[in-house]
């Protein structure tokens, strides 16, 4: 039985991509296999800076994760390109600093959706997804949080067009 090919896709950005950007992509690809839609979905995350390339997540971030179920050992840090507008229909931002370096690169022909991710959450009361990096523990925990909510509210906005 050959698998489906992918029907949408999905890309995670925050500044190193080895805390919140990784935490996005595991959790989101998790509430997204559980849906039994894992397949029909890519899945990816980076940075807009580059000096973590080729790196794992920070080790805290693995931690914390590993604790809630999510896998973010294997995951290794890339910097965003311009073909990353032509793979990905959703490309979302943790913070606004961030949005801002990639509209500042969005070709003109891009038509996917490119925008924050706690805006598919707006019950959450914020918009950005805090840099846990230069705190503690509940740095990490509060990632986890706010990103397995507007994980959920994500899935139900792209799994219309992935049923079926």
């Amino acid at each position: 039985m050959t698998r489906p090919e992918p029907r949408e896709s999905v890309l995670f950005v925050c500044l190193g991509n080895i805390c919140r950007s990784p935490t996005a992509e595991a959790v989101f690809r998790e509430r997204a296999a559980r849906a039994g839609l894992g397949d029909r979905v890519l899945v990816d995350s980076a940075g807009t800076g580059g000096w973590h390339v080729g790196h794992p997540p920070d080790r805290r971030a693995i931690a914390h994760a590993a604790r809630r179920g999510y896998d973010l050992a294997p995951l290794r840090a890339r910097q965003v390109t311009r073909e990353d507008f032509r793979r990905f229909g959703w490309i979302l931002a943790m913070d606004e600093d961030n949005l801002r370096d990639l509209a500042a690169m969005r070709p003109d022909a891009f038509g996917g959706h490119l925008g924050l991710m706690l805006d598919v959450a707006p019950s959450l009361g914020v918009r950005e997804v805090p840099d846990p990096y230069y705190g503690g523990g509940e740095g990490f925990e509060r990632v986890l949080d706010l990103l397995e909510e507007a994980s959920e509210r994500l899935l139900e906005r792209v799994a219309p067009g992935l049923r079926g």
